[in-house]
């Protein structure tokens, strides 16, 4: 009987799984459609903004010097100043500007005194100041936020609504970043039909449209390619059309059953399995390998398993092909409302509904933990790691929390 493999501890399936990524290469994307993304080139600046000192408040525009005690200080108003506007008139000592929010810095003024700080003064052109300011009080500097020529956002960086802000300032309509990883999705077993065919005994197929949904919300371009039935020769030709594609995932048949087909056939069209089983539950029959420039994925056939399994591996190394540099699950800190318990040896990811409880994240294991019903990861908002060494887990015990990708 041949042996079966080592189960492979979680975080070193990850690392080898990322370790077979290669590189995408960059297009160039709109803005509208690089949020998430990352850039694959340094941005220098084109602008330089704010393109001159500004004020940060509606007040005065005053020369600080002017401002010693005793207090009022009354100060001669020469002109008003609107944002979009130029100054036409120097504060020179004993006058000021008045001056809205963003509008230019007159010469002369070193500072602004807000509105609230200051009084009418008897005379009509006159305004009474309250209190000293220091200088460049409430100025928003030349080139605070860029300067022409200058670094704005080097390689690497993820591109959020702030950074996407800085680059419509400076009048860029698109960037270059890794282009999106195509990924081909396909479904094992006899048991299988589409959702538009009558099931006459048969299930539906929910692991293709949830998986390319899952797809999607990372990054990447999914294509379903439909489904193989039980034999080599049919899941050997479906995994043929995937070939050329960044991914590849299918789902089912990477177990030890007699139907069980994916290992063999992705040996067959000379993929390079780097590993075979996980010590997880849910999701331990998991197999990785690559051919050529492709990744291919056998992920368990049980709904919620496929999920799991895609949250922890596939969905990081979707995010790494992306461009990421930090693609691990993210982790919070919880307390366990409630008790679990499991044998030592695999680790077991629970789904759990969170929830903020006098600063503390709560987490309640969900009532079933089955692994092939869809509605046991639908009111998931984690995943809670129960360490492989860990057999007990008590009310209050301090645990380890994935946020999923998968929820509303």
């Amino acid at each position: 009987m041949k042996e079966e493999p080592e189960l492979l501890p979680v975080e070193e399936a990850r690392a080898r799984t990322l370790a077979l990524l290669p590189s995408l290469p960059a297009e160039w994307a709109r803005l509208d459609e690089a949020l998430g993304r990352v850039l694959a080139e340094d941005v220098l600046a084109r602008r330089t903004l704010p393109p001159w000192d500004n004020s940060a408040m509606d007040g005065f525009a005053v020369r600080s010097t002017d401002l010693l005690p005793p207090f009022p200080v009354r100060l001669r108003v020469v002109e008003t100043i609107y944002a979009g506007r130029t100054p036409r008139e120097e504060v020179r000592p004993g006058t000021c500007a008045r001056i809205m929010t963003g509008a230019p810095l007159p010469p002369g003024a070193d500072a602004v005194v807000m509105k609230e700080r200051t009084r009418p003064a008897p005379e009509a052109d006159a305004v009474e100041i309250l209190e000293a300011v220091a200088p460049r009080n409430f100025v928003r500097s030349q080139g605070e936020d860029a300067r022409t020529g200058e670094p704005l956002l080097p390689r690497g960086t993820a591109l959020g609504i702030p950074e996407l802000g800085l680059l419509v300032g400076q009048g860029l309509q698109e960037v270059p970043v890794p282009r999106r990883p195509r990924v081909a999705i396909l479904s094992t077993g006899d048991e299988l039909c589409r959702a538009d065919e009558a099931p006459e005994g048969r299930i539906v197929d929910t692991n293709a449209p949830t998986l390319a949904l899952a797809v999607r919300r990372a990054g990447g371009v999914p294509s379903v390619l439909g489904i193989a039935r039980d034999t080599l020769e049919e899941v050997s030709g479906l995994l043929a059309a995937a070939e050329g594609y960044d991914f590849v995932l299918t789902s089912a048949g990477v177990s030890v059953g007699e139907h069980d087909f994916v290992r063999a056939a992705l040996e067959q069209r000379g993929v390079a399995l780097d590993f075979w089983r996980v010590a997880i539950k849910p999701g331990k029959p998991l197999v990785v390998g690559r051919k050529g420039g492709t990744v291919y994925f056998g992920l368990p056939g049980n709904p919620t398993s496929s999920l799991v399994t895609f949250e922890l591996f596939v969905r990081p190394a979707l995010r790494r092909m992306l461009g990421h540099a930090d693609v691990e699950p993210p982790r919070v800190t919880g307390r366990l409302s409630g008790e679990l318990r499991k044998p030592a040896g695999l680790a077991h990811f629970v789904r759990v509904s969170a929830s903020w409880r006098e600063g503390e994240l709560w987490a309640r294991p969900l009532s079933t933990q089955t692994s092939g019903a869809l509605r046991s990861a639908a009111s998931a908002t984690h995943l809670l790691h129960f360490p492989r060494s860990s057999t007990h887990l008590g009310e209050g015990a301090q645990v380890e929390l994935l946020p999923v990708s998968w929820g509303s």
